[in-house]
């Protein structure tokens, strides 16, 4: 899905009152390499104005790398970047007008709260008190004004996090960049500022670019999700299309869970386990198939099945998620009611729901 304008902003917007709907973003051709080795590879993207793209790959992928550039805080080797259509490339980060959120906090440990939000303000000239009104605003958008005259030490991390996001949106910046902002914080903090970050995105209509390794979070807060490998975009598109048809079987293995068993391809179809599934992409001879929990199911047919042993079985409140071992060794999770229980070393037979699936030659 590529978004034309921001998403519809409400009365209870409380920042951004000039800002239209939003600033496009564009990457053109960036390469850039630390130490003669490449870690990104011509990149281009595209952002509409008001988007919400996350980069998400593994550790070493190149997204932190990508969002710096965008930043301005690295320098390309080639390529250009775009705000707004303006091209930036050559400009410092203190006037490409974004607000950037790490995952270290890096709130002053002697200023207040209120201090701390404003910070951004005073350095650009703002008056003592309009500095300390908007930093009230802002803190009131993040669910922190009772605070404002707290110090960091005071906070948890969750709260420490919160103000260093209404610092970042109190100079009502044209692009939100946020890296990794949530890795530092415990599971269920993580998964409400993970929600908090995305409504105030959404009232806001700011464009937001994300960098994660979490793909649940990229999952719940896209608009479209950018996957990264060695330096470039593997697949972008919208949480249900990186999921639901995977161009590549590393999108596959990164973005949800697969299960990788053996088929024999002949084309647009593959064999798996005596049944013709078609494929996404065409192949030829053996290959490595990626099968989603919820497209394995338990059976009793003799045909188009397999045997298999349970290994484990974990109830996850509205579904149980099965792991069993083929007769050929292969490790495979079946997605399930949990009203079925199965226990270790139950003998079962599973079959594939017929639907595409992502294969890769066997190497």
């Amino acid at each position: 899905m590529t978004l034309d304008h921001a998403l519809p902003r409400t009365k209870d917007n409380l920042l951004l009152a000039q800002a239209g709907d939003g600033t496009r973003v564009e990457l053109h051709g960036i390469v850039k390499s630390y130490g003669g080795t490449r870690v990104l590879h011509g990149v281009d993207l595209d952002i509409a104005p008001g988007e919400f793209v996350s980069l998400l790959g593994p550790s070493g992928c190149g997204k932190t790398t990508l969002l710096r550039v965008l930043a301005g805080l690295e320098g390309a080797e080639e390529g250009t970047v775009l705000l707004g259509g303006g091209d930036v490339s050559r400009v410092p980060t203190n006037r490409r007008d974004i607000g950037m959120v790490f995952q270290s906090y890096s709130l002053f440990p002697h200023l207040r709260v209120v201090d701390n939000t404003a910070f951004g303000l005073r350095r650009r000239g703002v008056g003592t008190p309009e500095a300390a009104r908007r930093a009230l605003d802002a803190l009131a958008l993040v669910g922190l004004a009772d605070l404002a005259d707290r110090f960091p030490h005071q906070l948890s991390g969750g709260q420490q996090q919160r103000v260093a996001l209404a610092r970042a949106l109190v100079t009502e910046p044209r692009v939100l960049l946020l890296d990794e902002p949530l890795s530092a914080l415990d599971a269920k903090v993580r998964v409400q500022l993970r929600d908090e970050i995305r409504r105030i995105q959404l009232r806001l209509g700011i464009t937001t670019v994300f960098v994660t390794h979490d793909q649940e979070e990229a999952l719940a807060v896209s608009d479209r999700i950018a996957v990264m490998n060695s330096g470039r975009i593997e697949q972008i598109g919208s949480p249900e299309e990186l999921y639901t048809t995977p161009a590549t079987a590393e999108v596959a293995a990164f973005v949800g869970l697969s299960s990788v068993v053996s088929g024999v391809a002949d084309g647009e179809h593959v064999v798996v386990w005596g049944q013709r599934l078609p494929l996404q992409t065409p192949a030829d001879g053996p290959v490595d198939v990626y099968l989603r929990p919820e497209n394995v199911r338990f059976t009793s047919a003799e045909d188009a099945a397999t045997d298999a042993l349970v290994e484990e079985s974990t109830f996850l409140g509205s579904m149980r998620r099965t792991l069993v071992r083929t007769e050929s060794g292969e490790l495979v999770r079946v997605q399930h009611d949990p009203t079925v229980h199965p226990s270790f070393g139950d003998r079962v037979r599973i079959a594939v729901t017929p639907a595409p699936v992502v294969a890769r030659p066997r190497g």
